[in-house]
């Protein structure tokens, strides 16, 4: 079809003398820009706070007693096993991720500290920690300074979507919620 007009003389007259009267719209489009609101940022100051408050939990000499057998797992005493075997089966999916890769033991202590506190802060039940494999200083610590930190229900090794052995799937009490006491989280 190559006719643009598919109309006759006779049609368009028609067509023509319905519009009769009318004019030609201009364009008056206004596309309104919501105002951007700034996020609730905390100050600097508290989130060096929280991370050094959350790091104080932290000690390289005591050393837990971890089941050294089978995956890396810790459940808080009180705290029902269901919960760890949730966590393994990857039913609570992880809302915040923290990658250790390439940061010294220290570093990766202040950051283990800001994360923690994060998910206080921003209601966050389940993180994942990726330590990767290395030189095992970091796999080997991470899990000791977990089991240390009283907001820390349990950690289990990832499942291979969020790591696998590279990796920690950490279970945070948030309030009002502890974990095993009819207080999941709403997933």
């Amino acid at each position: 079809m190559t006719d643009k007009h598919l109309l006759d003389d006779e049609e368009r007259r028609l067509f023509r003398d319905a519009i009769g009267g009318t004019r030609k719209l201009s364009q008056d489009t206004y596309r309104h820009q919501p105002a951007r609101r700034k996020l609730a940022q905390p100050p600097t100051r508290r989130l060096l706070q929280e991370q050094v408050d959350a790091s104080f939990y932290f000690s390289d000499e005591f050393e837990p007693q971890l089941d050294s057998e089978g995956p890396m797992r810790y459940v808080r005493p009180g705290v029902s096993h269901y919960e760890l075997k949730k966590l393994r089966r990857g039913d609570y999916p992880p809302d915040l991720f923290l990658d250790l890769h390439g940061l010294t033991r220290l570093q990766a202590k202040q950051e283990l500290g800001a994360l923690l506190a994060a998910c206080r802060r921003e209601h966050v039940y389940c993180a994942c920690v990726m330590h990767g494999h290395g030189r095992h200083i970091l796999k080997q610590q991470t899990p000791l300074w977990l089991a240390q930190h009283p907001d820390v229900l349990a950690f289990h090794q990832a499942p291979k979507e969020f790591g696998g052995d590279a990796a920690l799937l950490v279970l945070v009490a948030l309030d009002g919620h502890l974990a095993g006491q009819n207080a999941s989280p709403d997933r």
